[in-house]
């Protein structure tokens, strides 16, 4: 554009500044609704000194879910309406199909009939008044190692339908407590428009999805897991938002400049991999934008942290795309990291933190940044965990690429335990909702592949080569990323037993069915099929760092990654874990280093016929310790001050061991707690499934 076309443009632009629309007195910004009319000049709006658009009103003006949208005048003329940037609900016409979102007033107090909201009750019939939530009363819990449920409301239900908030509070929530876990998150929670972009192309950041339910029935969902002792994180998507400018936020990119805009122009401004917009994050009001949008859900919704999607895109403005990180700083600190999503991501953890000091704060990064997770003050970032992205890449390309039996024993610790130990924690996790995904493949499908619709019938016995090998596989990874693998541990919603459908979205492609997009817990509530052992496993493990806390002590050490004996034992906490991953080899009085003198007895055997193994290790026998001298010394075993000798170690099999107490413990019988706990858990599951089969026996036959 030479001069002249550029001084007429801003001379153009200014005009409609002031004067609004020409030849039509429109103003150049005003709110529209129902409560106006949709009149265009009933409500103008002003730009403050900061460039943002408002208006007050009196308290009233607008009625509960009136629809509200943003009108505005782009500077070619044009007018369009936009849903407000700010919008705490917003919703499509459901009995249009392909109808535009709308911004929809939230104020359910202003009800003169609004029932109150209460925890666990059933979703409202449609027609009824919207609940109202009258406010927080359950405190958070505090945890000492994070179990994390990772969920999507809607598709937890075992039908193929949308759930709702009040159903994933009633129906879900104990299930994922019962297992064991004391955290939960949940996807796909602020809007988007797109069903199947699993909540990750962001319309609206400060409204509840609609589609599963409003704002306060999002509330009680909350409300119900802290009653339950979990703690509630949610998906947060700052690192880009939806390109749907008629649904959402990149509708109030009209071509301005880079500086009063959400987000950066050209190039730079879009994720061509994501077809998505990308924030200005050095924007002041972007700034305040996305930092209210933390305070909000923190506040209004009493959320206890955040898991911060695509971080590895906000660090870099290459967006990691076609980057191998080797681990040298210069992919780090250089030209390429990108200063202003930086200094954001250090002032959102300052806010986070100054707001809830209690609020977690998990990365989502692959390209392992030094100092994420250290804290601000010390010159870190300030994220309290980093999720290990490598490790369900590590357990899929064993599976994918190599027999059992050339598996690397120095290989899998040598991945698992690749973390700056220490000075960042990590959450550890064999697989998350990535591998659910139609056209990827969980874990438990690359182990049983089509065998899991026709081999899992339990008929008592171990099952077929392929199922016995997968299940005890399952079982047995999970034990070691949770051991290994980090601080934390997640699990996706299913995969816990072994969930044999995929996830796919209700699309064009598969004319729009939701048949995919549920989760059959009912498979694992079935005392006809295997599925359930899988998930007794699952809350044995859990029962088990309940009761000790390993998965995040200090304590880790490796004594033993035998590459030709196929074994790895290693200790966490006051634990010792022993796992054979040989395809056929058992192996008699076979010699292990121990953390302590002491008596050892096994307290979890994935073996064992609670999960539908062989029942080849003994479980009463109490193993004494034998002095082995000064660790590294002449002589000594595996650098460790003590050994026992395990009558057998069995092939393909995690099995744990505890140091009995002494004392009056071992008098009164109370000598191992920890298996005791596992017992206690394991037996209020069963109890729990066995009240769900006799529920849906009834169901069935009425």
């Amino acid at each position: 554009m030479d001069s002249a076309s550029k001084q007429k443009f801003l001379e153009e632009l200014m005009f409609l500044l002031e004067q609004g629309r020409p030849g039509t007195g429109m103003p150049l910004r005003s709110l529209v609704g129902d409560f106006n009319g949709w009149n265009e000049h009933a409500t103008p709006m002003a730009r403050d000194a900061f460039g943002t658009w408002e208006v007050t009103l009196p308290p009233g003006s607008i009625a509960h879910r009136s629809k509200v949208k943003f009108c505005a005048v782009t500077p070619d003329g044009a007018k369009v309406y936009r849903v407000p940037a700010w919008i705490t609900w917003s919703c499509c016409d459901l009995g249009k199909f392909g109808s535009t979102y709308d911004g929809i007033y939230w104020d359910p107090a202003t009800q003169p009939d609004a029932p109150d909201a209460q925890p666990g009750a059933a979703p409202d019939a449609p027609g009824a008044p919207d609940v109202y939530f009258r406010g927080f009363k359950a405190k958070a819990p505090t945890v000492q190692s994070l179990r994390i449920y990772e969920a999507h409301v809607g598709m937890s239900s075992v039908e193929p339908k949308c759930n709702s908030y009040l159903e994933f509070a009633r129906d879900v929530l104990p299930r994922i407590k019962e297992a064991g876990y004391n955290c939960v998150q949940l996807m796909a929670i602020m809007e988007h428009s797109y069903y199947g972009s699993f909540g990750y192309h962001v319309t609206s950041p400060f409204a509840v999805s609609s589609r599963s339910g409003t704002p306060d029935e999002f509330k009680v969902l909350v409300e119900t897991a802290h009653e339950m002792g979990m703690l509630v994180l949610i998906d947060l998507v700052h690192s880009h938002v939806s390109n749907n400018a008629d649904d959402g936020l990149n509708g109030m990119d009209f071509g301005q400049a880079e500086c009063d805009s959400y987000f950066m122009t050209g190039d730079r401004g879009y994720h061509r991999l994501w077809d998505s917009r990308l924030y200005c994050y050095k924007n002041y009001e972007v700034l305040r934008y996305l930092l209210s949008n933390l305070r909000w859900w923190l506040e209004e919704y009493n959320c206890d942290g955040f898991r911060f999607d695509g971080v590895t895109s906000m660090l870099y403005h290459h967006h990691g795309l076609y980057m191998n990180f080797t681990g040298n700083y210069e992919e780090y600190f250089g030209l390429q990291t990108d200063v202003d999503a930086v200094v954001y991501l250090m002032l959102a953890s300052e806010l986070v933190k100054s707001v809830k000091p209690s609020a977690i704060m998990i990365a989502e990064d692959v390209s392992g940044m030094p100092g994420l997770c250290v804290p601000v003050a010390e010159g870190g970032v300030g994220f309290d965990y980093r999720l290990a992205m490598s490790l369900p890449d590590l357990w899929i390309s064993l599976l994918k690429e190599a027999k059992d039996e050339h598996w690397g024993m120095n290989h899998i610790v040598s991945k698992m335990c690749n973390r700056r130990r220490g000075v960042e924690k990590t959450v550890a996790y064999a697989e998350c909702h990535d591998q659910s995904i139609v056209g990827d493949k969980t874990i438990a499908f690359w182990l049983m592949d089509a065998e899991m619709y026709t081999g899992m019938g339990d008929d008592g016995t171990p099952g077929s080569v392929q199922i016995e090998r997968g299940m005890s596989l399952h079982m047995i990874i999970r034990a070691i990323t949770m051991g290994l693998g980090g601080e934390a541990y997640l699990n996706f919603m299913g995969n816990e037993f072994g969930h044999p459908e995929w996830v796919d979205f209700p699309r064009e492609g598969n004319n729009w069915s939701a048949a995919h997009c549920r989760r059959r817990f009912d498979l694992a509530d079935s005392g006809l099929l295997r599925y359930r052992f899988l998930l007794k496993w699952d809350v044995a493990l859990h029962a088990l760092e309940e009761s000790t806390g390993f998965a995040s002590d200090e304590h880790l050490l490796v004594s033993s990654q035998h590459e030709e004996d196929k074994v790895i034992v290693f200790e966490r906490a006051d634990l010792l874990f022993v796992v054979n991953l040989h395809p056929c080899n058992d192996y008699a009085d076979y010699k292990v280093g121990v953390r302590e003198h002491g008596r050892y007895k096994v307290c979890l055997d994935s073996d064992a016929h609670d999960f539908r193994g062989r029942g080849r290790t003994v479980h009463d026998w109490v193993y004494f310790s034998a002095p082995e001298g000064v660790p590294g010394g002449p002589g000594n075993f595996n650098d460790r001050m003590a050994s026992i000798t395990l009558k057998v170690v069995p092939s393909r099999s995690c099995t744990v061991y505890e140091r009995l107490l002494e004392g009056e413990a071992q008098t009164s019988g109370m000598d191992q707690p920890v298996s005791q706990a596992i017992r206690q858990a394991l037996d209020a599951h069963e109890a729990a499934a066995e009240q769900r089969r006799e529920l849906a026996d009834r169901i069935s036959g009425a």
